[in-house]
């Protein structure tokens, strides 16, 4: 049974949701987002609760018997599509960040209007251009944040700026994200300094 599909969702106070049979389109006070409805599945407000449930089920309460003739593909949509919309209305009231941080000597960045551009050991700088709800701020020139409303973008963009300049895995020179945990490898000088 898709235990996350049948939790409730928590609507705060100030956030708007409108619910057609396409997309549910929530509004709160960073923005506005729209999450897919998938087929099958229906969103229905109770008071300050939004809940998701198949349209083969009665409203009211989930029956074991009802569980049990979903397929696995329906129960994955079902929590994916209750999960989607508890992230549109948490990035509309709370928002999304990821930090990075570069290492390496004259590694740094810099945000110039709607790009960023980052000195990676390169011969030129790169230009990363900043999408539409995205923001972007460098912190001591070696901290980079970046934050929205929609996490997916979020997430994307981060990893996108991360796969500029990887982290070496002997030196761990680049762009990480802040708390990522590292392997380091040993030179080759180290292994056979140990034979």
């Amino acid at each position: 049974m898709s235990r996350i599909g049948r939790k409730a969702i928590e609507v705060p106070a100030g956030v708007t949701v409108k619910i057609s049979a396409q997309a549910v389109e929530v509004q709160g006070p960073k923005g506005r987002l729209a999450t897919p409805v998938p087929r099958g599945l229906e969103f229905r407000q109770e008071g300050n609760q939004l809940l998701v449930r198949p349209q083969t089920m009665p409203a009211a309460e989930v029956r074991k018997e009802e569980l049990d003739r979903l397929t696995h593909s329906d129960k994955a949509t079902w929590g994916l599509a209750r999960a989607l919309a508890a992230n549109a209305i948490r990035g509309v009231t709370q928002g999304y960040s990821k930090e990075l941080e570069i290492v390496g000597v004259g590694y740094k960045a810099e945000v110039q209007g709607k790009k960023a551009l980052f000195s990676l050991g390169y011969s030129q700088p790169v230009e990363y251009p900043i999408p539409d709800g995205i923001q972007m701020s460098v912190e001591k020139q070696t901290r980079v944040t970046v934050s929205g409303i929609d996490k997916q973008l979020v997430g994307q963009v981060a990893k996108e700026i991360r796969s500029l300049r990887p982290p070496d895995p002997y030196k761990q020179k680049g762009i990480r994200f802040v708390g990522e945990l590292l392997r380091k490898k040993a030179g080759k000088a180290a292994a056979t300094a140990t034979k």
